[in-house]
């Protein structure tokens, strides 16, 4: 398996896990409906083990465009490399959104509420205030980028055998737990993305499904779930370093 079939397969079980949680929530007729936050931040924590798990051993498991770029700002991860890691990272976030959808089809049916549809693909803020949105995800992300630095190893196996760092490296229960409590402590403003990909490639989804009781894709929010975690893991990279 390559690097880039690993990314797309991982991040792929990251959206099926972690939106599938939500579905299960949100969506009417579940067996899950009306569980709670608590049920939603430990399915996404789990979403993570499972990806790491599958990518780690081929890609490093980054799962995550900004985990790529923050890895190649302190020069642990190559810069060419970050394009093909988004894109595998974007098009397994639209297939693992795409599985959702198929699987919950009869409790969209069901649903009659368009946010609650719309929050089993992208995430939106609890509180509508465009620097406050921003700020969250910048120190959602600051967080988990910063952590991962000093959980990580320089290198992920041995002579030939080495793969690219990233969450892979840090053993799949760790990043799990720090996913776990930036959800409980930090998640209750925007629904913590931090994670471009995790957000874009399921809005995406939510506009080309048809899905009859849905409204738009809040396309006016979707910068922020993508550029706040870009800023994140960039100033997280630069105080890692500063420290350094």
């Amino acid at each position: 398996m390559t690097a880039f079939i690993a990314e797309i397969i991982g991040t792929f079980f990251l959206i099926l896990m972690g939106n599938g949680v939500v579905a299960n929530v949100v969506l009417n007729k579940t067996k899950g409906n009306n569980s709670g936050w608590i049920v939603i931040t430990t399915g996404w924590a789990l979403a993570v083990f499972i990806g790491v798990v599958v990518a780690g051993p081929y890609s490093g498991a980054h799962l995550n465009p900004a985990v790529s770029i923050g890895l190649a700002i302190v020069g642990k991860f190559s810069w060419e490399l970050v394009p093909t890691y988004a894109m595998a990272q974007m098009f397994g976030a639209m297939l693992g959104s795409l599985t959702v959808w198929a699987l919950y089809r009869n409790h969209y049916r069901l649903t009659d509420d368009p946010d609650a549809i719309r929050a089993t693909f992208c995430t939106s803020p609890a509180i509508r205030d465009w620097p406050s949105n921003l700020l969250s995800e910048v120190i959602g992300t600051f967080s988990l980028i910063f952590v991962i630095f000093y959980f990580s190893d320089p290198l992920l196996g041995e002579g030939n055998t080495q793969a690219p760092i990233g969450m892979g490296s840090l053993g799949a229960v760790p990043v799990s737990l720090l996913v776990f409590v930036i959800g409980l402590a930090l998640g209750g403003t925007t629904g913590y993305a931090i994670n471009p990909a995790r957000d874009f490639g399921p809005r995406i989804m939510h506009a080309l499904l048809p899905i009859k009781k849905k409204e738009g894709s809040d396309w006016n929010y979707s910068s922020i779930p993508i550029a706040g975690p870009i800023i994140g893991s960039i100033l997280a990279a630069l105080f890692y370093l500063l420290l350094s």
